[in-house]
């Protein structure tokens, strides 16, 4: 397969418009947030953290009201789910749902719903077998209210699983990836896409025809394909994580977290035919980011925000976007005070705002949630 790769130079704009809305302290109000927050109607953001809590280090989940007042809205004590590391997902009702990386009955993991008095339920405590373990990646809800996501580990050969789950917590398992040459293997961060049609797309950071990763559709009917399988090297990116945005024409985009012509990730487009773009190679330093974990938002004009863990003016990462003609614009650098490492998808309101979270760094290296308002 032929790449396009463009190489456009990253330019540097550090805007005057980015805020810090909270830091965590590691303590009670929770630490170390590694996900992307959500938005209500009245625009309270909601996220989890992986870490703190008053019962102990096993994470809690928020809300942060405008004037970035926080509410602890759960505490988990490991018994109902430990360390929930994958974003939110709200219902019409305004009820949450999530999962925990470790914890439950079974300490392998849990599908959680919050309500909207604040109490916690445990839909589903996962076991150390075929239906999965450790799920890393959020939840995507269809039109009847069923939530469908993934687990990293565990499976018929260990490297996770596709699974949906009702409001009532009936599990049924819908696939298990078998690894390479055929399968991709462990998915990680960021969450299912959903299409109109309610095929599911999403990314494994291993597995495909390569092991370097690969990009698959779930159909509503059960059948898993790989569109694309990633070649690694420096024609190519590998170790893909986060979600998948999907275009009008039905193009898919996302990154990687390695290799590219610089060996520091790429941001790549998929076609419907399963032809792939390098949109970009990240170029490390201080004028280009490095190593994203995150996946990218599209706005309506096709340009692409995100986020990469490290690299961008001071080393400790940076908010970018890429113009729908392929140029990348760092937004901000983090400078360690506002934040260190993020990890988690940026969310883009209607409006044009961003929003998102840093695992480490700010007042209490405990990490923060930030805006940006072009």
């Amino acid at each position: 397969m032929t790449f396009l790769v463009v190489l456009g130079l990253a330019a540097v704009e550090q805007a005057q418009t980015f805020t810090t809305l909270y830091d965590f302290s590691g303590g009670s109000d929770g630490g170390n947030p590694d996900a992307a927050v959500i938005q209500d109607p009245a625009g309270n953001l909601y996220g989890t953290t992986g870490s703190g809590g008053s019962s102990g280090p096993n994470g809690v989940v928020f809300k942060l009201d405008t004037a970035g007042n926080e509410t602890v809205l759960h505490t988990f004590s490991g018994l109902d789910g430990q360390n929930p590391d994958a974003p939110l997902v709200r219902d019409r009702a305004g009820n949450i749902y999530g999962t925990t990386y470790w914890g439950g009955s079974n300490e392998w993991g849990t599908v959680f719903k919050i309500d909207t008095r604040g109490r916690e339920r445990v839909l589903y405590g996962f076991t150390h077998g075929p239906n999965g373990c450790n799920p890393f990646q959020g939840l995507v809800a269809d039109e009847a209210g069923n939530f469908y996501g993934t687990t990293t580990g565990c499976g018929s050969a260990n490297y996770g699983t596709i699974f949906k789950i009702d409001r009532v917590g009936k599990f049924t398992l819908l696939h298990s990836f078998a690894g390479s040459p055929s399968d991709g293997a462990e998915p990680a961060y960021g969450h299912l896409t959903m299409d109109d049609s309610g095929n599911l797309y999403g990314l494994t950071s291993g597995g495909g025809a390569y092991s370097y990763g690969a990009l698959y559709k779930l159909s509503k009917s059960g059948t898993l394909a790989l569109l694309y399988s990633f070649k690694g090297g420096l024609k190519d990116g590998c170790g893909p994580q986060g979600s998948v945005v999907q275009g009008k024409a039905g193009n898919l985009y996302g990154t990687t977290g390695g290799c590219g012509s610089n060996k520091y990730g790429t941001i790549w487009k998929v076609s419907k035919t399963g032809k792939e773009t390098i949109l970009h190679n990240f170029a490390g330093g201080s004028g280009d980011g490095c190593y994203p974990v995150a996946g990218v938002t599209r706005d309506r004009k096709a340009n692409l925000y995100s986020v990469t863990g490290e690299c961008g003016a001071n080393g400790y990462g940076a908010l970018y976007k890429l113009s729908a003609k392929g140029k990348l614009t760092l937004l901000h650098s983090f400078d360690q005070s506002d934040g260190d490492y993020p990890a988690g998808e940026v969310l883009r309101t209607d409006e044009g705002a961003l929003f998102g979270t840093v695992l480490q760094g700010g007042d209490y290296n405990a990490g923060t949630v930030w805006s940006y308002v072009p």
